[in-house]
């Protein structure tokens, strides 16, 4: 049976319960129930990052909907569609050889309409940062993503100099710098979310450095994935919010979107991001609200370690605006009044 014949099946079982729907499809079971939908905030702008296949799906984002993502902070990966849907393809991308050609499909796209014009790219704010003991992206890829906004005229800061492994590099990071192990989230004795949210901004306040004075809440996933369930897609089925007081109060506030990655949503690190990424600590201080969205490990569709959908597991489409993540991420965010 393919994956679209099971999904109308899914689809057409109105009676399966959600946990049964779960299990056809692979995934765990969600460990909470419903959770409410996302709170309409006064958003002032809209900005993305994320790590490994997070990183990868940042870009995506920020490219397929270059009108909407205002910046964009890309943690250990590499350029727009590397994947390519094909081993061959990505290849070619980790060798740092397939630029030209991945250049060229997004100009192709955005004339097509299917994603937003590249013009848009042009002095958008991104940084970028790559670990020199990453074993899992290799130098040339991470460049090539550089170069790639930089051939569309981006405002590009890379920070390329730490012996990091591959992770989120953070001052809360419990594994040591050069190390690439769970939870990912390591310290190399800097501050990467200060750089890149002072790259985006131009200037930042110094972040909380005490108890979080916003609140980390759980919202329901499935109302804005296509179809009106998550799972389908690999993505849990409750995603995450942090939310300042002053947010919450009524005042204009940016959103960040922040994405994990692989091995690291919360079904298995369950708040471990949020609490240590050292965002919500920039947040508190520099009225930011902070998304979260969940990937999850299936079976259907082959996502074993929980990644984001940056080579085409959810199908073809993974790179565009149709793609479901793209669409249940944006959803979100116009959810919340970006």
């Amino acid at each position: 049976m393919t994956f679209r014949s099971l999904l109308m099946a899914a689809r057409a079982a109105a009676a399966l319960t959600a946990t049964a729907a779960l299990t056809l499809l692979g995934a765990a079971a969600p460990a909470r129930a419903s959770a409410p939908p996302l709170p309409k905030l006064d958003i002032a702008g809209v900005y993305v990052t994320g790590v490994s296949s997070g990183g990868f799906m940042a870009t995506q984002l920020q490219v397929a909907h270059s009108a909407l993502f205002k910046g964009a902070g890309i943690i250990a990966a590499g350029p727009y569609d590397c994947g390519q849907g094909t081993v061959i393809g990505f290849e070619a991308c980790d060798l740092g050889i397939g630029l030209p050609v991945l250049e060229q499909q997004a100009v192709a796209w955005a004339n097509q309409g299917r994603i937003d014009p590249v013009a848009h790219l042009r002095n958008k704010p991104v940084y970028t940062y790559h670990g020199t003991l990453d074993p899992v992206v290799n130098p040339l890829l991470s460049d090539a993503g550089v170069q790639f906004y930089k051939d569309f005229g981006a405002d590009t800061r890379y920070h390329d100099g730490d012996p990091a492994g591959h992770a989120w590099v953070t001052p809360y990071g419990p594994v040591a710098c050069s190390l690439t192990s769970a939870p990912f989230m390591n310290n190399c004795f800097d501050d990467p979310e200060g750089e890149m949210l002072t790259h985006w901004f131009g200037h930042v306040n110094p972040p909380n450095t005490g108890a979080p004075r916003g609140t980390l809440s759980r919202f329901d996933q499935n109302r804005y994935a296509p179809g009106g369930f998550a799972p389908w897609y690999a993505m849990d089925t409750t995603g995450q919010l942090y939310v300042p007081p002053a947010c919450a109060a009524g005042r204009p506030c940016g959103l960040v979107v922040a994405l994990h990655g692989c091995l690291s949503g919360q079904y298995l690190l369950g708040d471990r991001f949020a609490a240590w990424g050292n965002l919500d600590t920039y947040a508190d201080t520099n009225d930011l609200v902070v998304l979260y969205p969940q990937a999850i490990a299936t079976t259907l569709p082959f996502n074993p370690q929980g990644c984001w959908d940056w080579f085409g597991y959810n199908g073809p489409d993974f790179a565009l605006k149709s793609a479901p993540q793209t669409t249940a991420i944006t959803n979100m965010v116009h959810a919340l009044g970006g």
